[in-house]
């Protein structure tokens, strides 16, 4: 099996990334080194992780050490919520590539399919959930903006050769056909999240007849989740009878067990990590195969159960009940 995967576009996206959310900003520059050190070709990062300056320093540093050239490289970076007004999107994009350091994305997705009221960058970058943090009562401001308005200012930036492919992220089949019906231009890619309590049966199905590549973020399901207190430790998949049982079979740990599972399928993915040997671990699934049968065992771990939902999230953490699944 290749560890790249080609899309409707020609290009070729690594099957393993390395995801900056959630790392320090202190520790990315390091990170994102280290990982392209050990073989990392995929950087998935965000306006909203707050890194992305670092993650620029650590891609300099290792291009300047002959590590790699620009073109070896694959950078993700995403639309904020605060951006969807298509007069926002363009200037968003240049603050990431400012940030990152580059002249060009090889992939910029929709974040998300929320479109919240404009936060300019130099009073608060990056802006966040709420409208006004200092607020008594803060909450989400919603803006309604037409995905299609914000879609075809994307398709923009791509014309003007500051993006190489188009993707949108946490989107649903209803929302992607309506934006090839929209547009001819339709995403190359889609990032949801894909573990093995979230198989998504029917809409990896959808992607793959319609020719839109799949990146799932949080493999390993709810170990992405432990730091900020949206999942349980009890609800770890690597912890399960299978998957322990399977790693031992194959001589492999469950980690990399769930993650070779997650490629098998044809999706790439995006796990984040501090730890180089980690790094290392990750990027070391290409040298041994899931049987069917076991393929078929992860698969049944799965309880359509999402840990990133900001129908749960939004108004635990936000004040703002904001459904988008349903």
């Amino acid at each position: 099996m290749s560890d790249v995967f080609q899309l409707c576009s020609g290009d070729k996206i690594p099957a393993v990334g390395l995801g900056i959310w959630k790392i320090d900003v202190d520790q990315t520059a390091s990170v994102v080194r280290d990982a392209i050190d050990v073989g990392y070709r995929h950087i998935d990062s965000a306006c909203d992780y707050g890194n992305e300056i670092q993650a620029g320093e650590g891609i300099s540093n290792a291009i300047s050490a002959g590590l790699v050239t620009r073109e070896d490289l694959w950078v993700t970076s995403k639309l904020w919520n605060t951006f969807h007004r298509p007069e926002h999107v363009r200037p968003a994009l240049e603050k990431s590539l400012q940030d990152l350091g580059l002249d060009y994305l090889d992939l910029y997705h929709i974040h998300f399919p929320i479109s919240l009221a404009y936060v300019a960058p130099e009073k608060r970058y990056p802006p966040g959930w709420f409208f006004d943090p200092d607020a008594d009562e803060p909450t989400m401001k919603e803006d309604l903006v037409p995905i299609i308005e914000t879609w075809q200012a994307m398709v923009e930036l791509k014309k003007a050769g500051l993006v190489r492919n188009l993707g949108v992220c946490n989107f649903g089949v209803s929302l992607i056909r309506d934006l090839i019906a929209s547009s001819p231009e339709k995403p190359s890619v889609l990032q949801v999240e894909l573990h093995p309590y979230l198989t998504q049966e029917k809409l990896l199905r959808f992607c793959a007849e319609q020719d839109i590549h799949v990146t799932g973020f949080s493999s390993l399901g709810a170990q992405s989740y432990f730091s900020i207190g949206m999942a349980e430790e009890s609800e770890s998949v690597i912890d399960r009878a299978e998957t322990k049982s399977i790693a031992e079979a194959v001589g492999r740990t469950p980690a990399q067990v769930v993650m070779r599972w997650a490629v098998q399928r044809g999706t790439s993915i995006v796990p984040k990590t501090t730890k180089k040997q980690r790094l290392i671990e990750n990027l070391s699934l290409f040298d041994f195969e899931l049987s069917e049968e076991q393929m078929k065992t992860i698969s049944g771990l799965n309880q359509n159960h999402r840990f990133n939902d900001p129908g749960s999230f939004g108004e635990k953490a936000f004040n703002t009940f904001y459904p988008i699944y349903e």
